[in-house]
């Protein structure tokens, strides 16, 4: 086997934040989140962000949610069913609020809470 028929695969490992409230995206934002929003039919918001990430090879997905999650988790859920769970996944992680109370504070933070998924 040449070296040259080796296919480098690197452990990549993506989250993604989805839990804005979309207050300036009213009333669409009344009932789900921003990301939750429809757009082209059957297409959500967040569709742009894992078309993406997939598309590029990133195939093991965390969407951290917050704020009426509902119908992003089920979308997620019905639409993003990929690879073979262990190195190929969408999986939705709502806040654990392992290390303190609350929300989010932000990206860095979503990602501070969630180290033990690393």
């Amino acid at each position: 086997m040449a070296l040259s028929d080796i296919t480098y695969q690197p452990k990549v490992l993506a989250l993604i934040l989805a839990g804005g409230k979309g207050e300036r995206l009213m009333p669409l934002t009344e009932v789900r989140s921003k990301p939750a929003v429809p757009f082209g039919g059957n297409y959500r918001i967040i569709d742009f962000v894992l078309s993406n990430f997939y598309n590029s090879g990133m195939t093991a997905i965390h969407v951290m949610v917050q704020y009426r999650s509902q119908s992003l988790i089920e979308h997620l859920r019905r639409a993003w069913r990929i690879g073979d769970g262990d190195r190929q996944f969408v999986t939705v992680v709502p806040p654990q609020m392992n290390l303190r109370r609350g929300w989010y504070e932000g990206t860095a933070d979503a990602v501070y809470q969630n180290l033990n998924l690393i």
